[in-house]
């Protein structure tokens, strides 16, 4: 992994509604990596099996009812609040880079809270299915529109998927722009506690303070509260896989691509 400088900022002194970008990027191939140990073993031979979940399935037309999908991003007291339910999330900038420092917690189908436990979507924000990350049926924008399992996507970047407006699901290339910050860049993200290992938590010294939220697998099973974390990508993969960031407690010193669908895990929006 390259060494760069580390670059802490935060925004500029203003008080902005949220707006639209649009720009287009290409996966480097040898960016990827396999997936994290922990997670593989939960496969449970999916890619021959059908799926009995609903993370699997697309969103549901209930969702798609008008809702006002704006923003408010106050760079102040770095902020942003979320139109559709009225939640305010804490950003930073890290390079030229904003990013939501809180997971998305926004309630749609196919997004579910740890062990089913609302409390937990108050600390660690909502796990999402792919297709529900990415609105696959177009409720905000047409980027995502029909991605989900077994169907090959046609993205035009940014994917706003289910981030409110001006903001979009980063791409692999925009993940790792904030891997190529600094080394032990795994160990930088995560949050200074709640990591179950003496050696787990994170220094944090950007200020992204990644908590160890776990995931949902396909069959409705949650692992990992407290030792690892993931976050999708709007890249694809192909028709079965989609990219994802791993955080683990026991490999604290590298952020890795790997790649799902079907799984339900977190969200960060970045704004556009």
């Amino acid at each position: 992994m390259l060494a760069y400088p580390l670059v802490l900022s935060f925004t500029l002194f203003f008080f902005a509604a949220c707006s639209e970008n649009t720009s287009s990027v290409d996966l480097d191939e040898e960016t990827s990596a396999s997936l994290s140990s922990s997670f593989a073993k939960q496969e449970k031979s999916s890619s021959s099996s059908a799926k009995s979940s609903s993370s699997v399935k697309a969103l549901s037309s209930v969702s798609a009812k008008k809702v006002d999908d704006g923003c408010v991003f106050d760079s102040l007291s770095n902020t942003v609040k979320d139109l559709r339910d009225g939640q305010t999330y804490k950003t930073v900038k890290i390079g030229n880079q904003v990013w939501m420092v809180e997971n998305l917690n926004y309630k749609t189908v196919d997004s579910f809270c740890y062990n089913d436990n609302e409390n937990n979507c108050s600390k660690y924000g909502r796990l999402y299915t792919w297709p529900a990350a990415m609105d696959s049926v177009g409720v905000f924008s047409e980027n995502g529109k029909n991605c989900g399992f077994s169907k090959k996507c046609s993205l035009t970047y940014p994917v706003r998927g289910i981030c409110f407006n001006g903001w979009h699901i980063p791409d692999a290339k925009e993940w790792n722009t904030l891997f190529a910050m600094a080394d032990s860049i795994g160990t930088k993200l995560k949050s200074t506690s709640d990591w179950n290992r003496s050696n787990g938590n994170g220094t944090d010294v950007f200020g992204f303070s990644a908590l160890p939220a776990g995931f949902r697998d396909f069959l409705g099973d949650y692992y990992g509260e407290k030792s690892e974390t993931y976050y999708w990508c709007s890249t694809e993969r192909d028709w079965y896989k989609a990219y994802y960031v791993g955080l683990q407690s026991y490999e604290g010193i590298n952020a890795k691509l790997g790649y799902e669908k079907d799984f339900a895990i977190s969200v960060r929006c970045i704004k556009d």
